[in-house]
């Protein structure tokens, strides 16, 4: 993340240890040159270098501001869901003479699942038909002879209300007929089933559930306090337990318009592709949510920042000497700090040792470890 920012000349290095020799501690390498511009190095003597007070330079590790991207994220925990899920029920009562599928494997839209016993709606709807076709006849009969003056009004009204009647009871024999076999709503993967063949069911009693997780939701909540920063479209990472090391992405497609009173939070909708066949509903899952990215900001490593109260400060090396500057932190990731405003984007600060510092202080600069 940093390059090196002193170089130290070798054989220069051998004779200043011999001048130095027995003397540890009063004289230093003045071999060192500057790897970044406009910044020079602190040679001479360690009677030059000290400030007048006869105080030594602190030594310190310093080097150039990074700039990188920084991704503002906002981190959560969730639930993933089927994109499709239904418990099928029978809307009729009757006997289960018919299992059509096999649990656990896919199903396609409007394949039948399970048959009743259709006997008494196929007697109902026969019926039903032959009482249509008599109304049809009745109807003709009474209109004919109100034509000719032979027959009342009255008689033909009521003829034509009912084969309107029957018309109805047809419809409706044919509808609990149909009823009686239950078809897969959507394409999906059938569950395991809670009856058998000879069952006697009633309606709205649980028979199986039916799931679509060719991609799937998954709900998190965020406090409210972001709530001016979130927006449909949002990428996210979710990452599972139950799949460990492999990251997935998706996106934020739909934001509640009402808040969660008892978490102070935004429940918001995730839509995962489910590519490798491995996601389940149900599954946990820790959340991930991108809010923004800057590619360009000012980051510094964590241990060269100095924190004062509520405030945060660096130390800036400016002609040998330590300057401390105020600045204002944004994210923090992996022991790096973004710097949103107080340094200048050539800076040169204080990576390790600013701890030892005070404002004013004469430094003598060496490379930073691992530089």
């Amino acid at each position: 993340m940093y390059g090196r920012v002193w170089e130290l000349s070798h054989g220069n290095r051998r004779c200043e240890e011999a001048r130095c020799a027995g003397r540890p501690g009063s004289c230093w390498s003045p071999c060192w040159r500057s790897a970044a511009p406009g910044i020079r190095g602190t040679g001479g003597s360690a009677s030059k270098a000290a400030p007048a007070s006869g105080a030594a330079p602190v030594t310190v590790a310093a080097g150039p501001v990074s700039r990188g991207a920084v991704r503002r994220e906002i981190e959560a925990v969730g639930t993933l869901r089927s994109n499709e899920s239904v418990i099928l029920r029978p809307e009729i009562a009757g006997r289960i003479t018919e299992i059509l599928f096999q649990e656990g494997r896919p199903v396609s839209k409007g394949a039948p699942l399970i048959r009743l016993d259709a006997t008494i709606p196929q007697a109902q709807l026969e019926q039903a038909r032959t009482n249509l076709e008599l109304s049809r006849a009745n109807h003709e009969r009474a209109r004919d002879l109100f034509r000719r003056g032979a027959g009342t009004e009255r008689a033909r009204d009521e003829a034509v209300a009912k084969l309107q009647t029957d018309e109805a009871a047809l419809a409706l024999a044919q509808a609990t007929f149909a009823k009686s076999t239950i078809l897969a709503p959507f394409d999906g993967i059938i569950g395991l089933r809670r009856i058998s063949v000879g069952d006697y069911v009633n309606p709205g009693q649980d028979l199986v559930n039916l799931e679509n997780i060719e991609s799937l939701k998954v709900d998190f909540r965020i406090p409210e306090i972001y709530a001016t920063k979130l927006r449909v479209g949002q990428a996210l990472q979710v990452r599972l337990e139950a799949i460990p090391g492999r990251p997935y992405e998706g996106e934020v497609y739909a934001i509640d318009p009402a808040f969660d009173p008892n978490g102070r939070a935004v429940v918001l909708r995730g839509r995962l592709p489910n590519r490798d066949g491995l996601l389940r509903s149900g599954m946990f899952a820790r959340v991930t949510l991108l809010v923004d990215a800057t590619e360009n900001a000012i980051v510094v490593p964590e241990t060269a920042l100095v924190p004062v109260g509520q405030d945060h400060f660096v130390y800036r090396v400016v002609n040998d000497k330590a300057v401390l500057t105020k600045v204002k932190v944004g994210q923090r990731r992996r022991g790096r700090v973004e710097i949103v405003d107080g340094l200048a984007q050539d800076a040169i600060i204080v990576i390790e040792g600013a701890v030892k510092l005070r404002d004013g202080a004469q430094v003598r600069v060496v490379a930073a470890p691992g530089a």
